[in-house]
């Protein structure tokens, strides 16, 4: 099901034997528009730390109950590898995250799907951590950009501004990032799109901008999408059809999207 990540701030975060915190942000993957962690708010808990959690560590969702329960105790969250969260991520913490819990990587093959050689985040804590397994050295940092960091950048239309981030559509099963919900009103009164990040050409984090190859009056034409009603496949087709797009349900994990630049 696809979900909007502002309605899942806020969630309660459990162990199996006791409250962790509650989700406060999420790290996404710039490269392949998945969520990697949920920044989570542990308050006295921990003494005020915020902590990572991948939803590799997810046991279930209780979405009526607004939670997510991880398969682990508090404790062994608790003695997870150290960050400051008000600096960049880096790929040696990420590292270390990975071989605390005993995963394999996530990345390291440009040919696999959103989560290596798995489609979803669950099927890579079946897997035992082997040094076998360690892909080589890359050279710079991982693509992570805080999502409330991101609301609010700029989407560029061919000919001219088409409005900010105002949201993000997640599928909960995956974690990929389906769709950026767009805020037109400085454009175009009381209307919210949806676009899909990998239509963009260029995205330019220093200047808080996405550029799309969409012509603004394609965008006004798109089919009216209420963001009370949740996003599902007869609509997508829709928007997809208008698009003259194909959909991302036709591969394992849709088109890779742009290089950042």
């Amino acid at each position: 099901m696809l979900r909007s990540a502002k309605e899942l701030e806020g969630y309660g975060v459990r162990a199996t034997d006791d409250e962790v915190g509650s989700v406060r942000d999420f790290y996404f993957d710039d490269d392949r528009w998945a969520i990697r962690y949920l920044i989570v708010d542990t308050g006295a808990f921990f003494s005020g730390r915020r902590v990572l959690v991948s939803p590799i560590a997810f046991r279930e969702a209780d979405w009526s109950m607004r939670q997510f329960h991880l398969a682990m105790t508090r404790e062994k969250v608790k003695n997870g590898p150290s960050i400051d969260l008000d600096k960049p991520v880096s790929r040696q913490h990420e590292r270390d995250y990975f071989r605390y819990f005993g995963w394999p990587y996530y990345w390291g093959s440009d040919d696999a799907g959103i989560w290596g050689g798995e489609a979803y985040p669950a099927m890579l804590a079946n897997h035992v951590w082997s040094n076998a397994e360690v892909p080589a050295d890359e050279k710079g940092d991982p693509h992570l950009r805080s999502m409330r960091e991101v609301i609010g950048y700029h989407i560029q239309g061919t000919d001219g501004d088409i409005g900010h981030i105002d949201d993000f559509i997640v599928d909960d099963q995956t974690w990929a990032i389906r769709y950026l919900v767009i805020n037109t009103h400085n454009w175009w009164l009381d209307k919210k799109v949806l676009v899909a990040p990998h239509w963009a050409e260029r995205i330019s984090w220093a200047e808080n901008n996405i550029y799309i190859d969409l012509a603004r009056q394609v965008i006004k034409n798109s089919p009216e999408w209420k963001s009370e009603a949740p996003v599902e496949r007869p609509y997508e087709l829709l928007l997809y059809n208008h698009y003259g797009r194909p959909g991302y349900w036709f591969g394992p994990d849709g088109k890779h999207a742009p290089k950042a630049g």
